[in-house]
């Protein structure tokens, strides 16, 4: 493109880039910055989808929080330092950390985000010929990128070598004062000594320490935190043995092996199908528990139970209820898990909210997973469309019996509404 100008203007014959060619490069520039950050799913943890975490009552807790937050947008703004973000899982120190690499991605400044077992994985496989990626190259990349984000600092196992890399990591950056944001899960004063003294550093580390409740996976609806949810791991799941037949067992296996593929890459919806006691809940909490364990916050609720939550929060909104604070942990937490879709009350308005609920996550491909003990003929065509999209979802079903071993009377398992073929037992 030429501008239209005299013939002794010093831009007359020079070519200019159209707006479509620059808009076309904006958008090249972000996918880049994207691909080099390694945030992966972590792109939606932004500070706008951030919530207040009203959920804790503890007036100290909050203004915490805030605090946390008020400074971590700052950071965003002008990367100077270190911030360090302590607390349980599920405080909210992971959404904190990757908002702010994405925010930095958004104003065109690289950030490049890592989990802390993940990135000394990775150094030690780059010590292996073959190798895609040097030692060196890897190591040089995460000691002078100009943002690095590490994220659960103090989860690694701490040999030797693992707190001799670190230490040379942390230090090259303390002593070239590096913008560094780090969330860990240890008590500073149970690290080792050479890290705790350069993240406590005042003149160059703030450091804030998150609260439990304030924005963790059970704070919300408690799912994951009770006595029996709590034992349902990847390491405990039953994958049959005497009296299961060959059928049920290589069910059983696809499912559990379809279900910790999930956990270690959440992208979009897994919606699993099966009897009462086939283990699909098991499954589901044990995704939750992993991804919980990688500082991703998760939801878990039993649909029943989540519908009186919103329910009586409704009812007492005039009072001062919390229904759109619980919603939108609903509607837009991380991770959702919505155990025994199905089995609730069909009020109008409970359909309503649950598809406001689903159609959300759904537009948004936010992981989501979705436990089911009925036909999906038994449920609204809206939902099951978007569980057949495989751009979107996809659907494993558990043809087992109840592992608790009761007496029941025979019956088919729940058979999934076919509609075109769509029907997908694996991604």
């Amino acid at each position: 493109m030429r501008k239209d100008v005299p013939l002794d203007d010093t831009d007359f014959g020079r070519a200019f880039p159209c707006r479509c060619v620059l808009e076309e490069k904006e958008e090249e520039r972000l996918a880049r910055l994207q691909r080099y950050s390694n945030l992966g799913p972590l792109v939606r943890l932004t500070f706008a989808n951030l919530m207040s975490r009203g959920r804790s009552t503890d007036p100290g807790n909050q203004e915490r929080f805030a605090r946390a937050v008020a400074a971590a947008q700052q950071f965003a703004e002008e990367p100077s330092g270190w911030l360090v973000l302590g607390g349980p899982s599920g405080c909210g120190k992971t959404h904190l950390a990757a908002a702010i690499g994405n925010a930095s991605i958004e104003q065109g400044r690289p950030a490049f985000f890592v989990v802390v077992p993940d990135l000394l994985d990775h150094l030690r496989a780059a010590y292996k010929p073959g190798s895609e990626v040097s030692y060196d190259e890897l190591f040089e990349q995460v000691r002078n990128a100009p943002l690095v984000i590490l994220d659960d600092l103090g989860g690694h196992s701490a040999t030797a070598w693992a707190q001799e890399k670190l230490f040379q990591l942390l230090n090259h950056r303390y002593n070239h004062r590096l913008p560094t944001v780090f969330t860990t899960g240890v008590p500073l004063e149970e690290m080792d000594e050479r890290l705790r003294t350069r993240l406590s550093d005042a003149s160059l580390a703030q450091v804030f320490v998150l609260e439990d409740g304030l924005g963790g996976g059970t704070a919300a609806f408690g799912g994951l935190a009770l006595p029996v949810i709590r034992e349902m791991t990847f390491e405990s799941f039953y994958l049959g043995g005497i009296g299961i037949s060959s059928e049920a067992s290589q069910s059983l296996r696809n499912a559990f092996r379809a279900a910790k593929n999930y956990a270690e890459s959440p992208e979009g919806w897994l919606v699993l199908l099966g009897r009462t006691g086939c283990g699909k809940t098991h499954l589901a909490a044990a995704i939750g528990h992993h991804l919980e364990s990688k500082g991703i916050t998760v939801e878990f609720c039993v649909v029943p139970d989540l519908l009186e939550l919103l329910r009586s929060s409704f009812r007492e909104e005039a009072a001062g209820g919390q229904f759109d604070q619980i919603f939108e942990a609903a509607r837009t937490t991380p991770c959702l898990i919505l155990d025994d879709l199905g089995v609730h009350s069909a009020t109008p308005w409970a359909q309503e909210k649950l598809f406001q609920i689903l159609n959300y996550r759904y537009n948004a491909k936010l992981p989501t997973v979705i436990t089911v003990g009925c036909a999906l003929d038994d449920l609204p065509d809206s939902w099951v469309s978007r569980m057949y999209d495989t751009k979107v979802s996809m659907i494993f079903e558990i043809e087992a019996p109840d592992y608790r071993g009761r007496p029941r009377k025979q019956a088919p398992p729940p058979q999934p509404a076919r509609r075109g073929g769509r029907k997908r037992a694996a991604r």
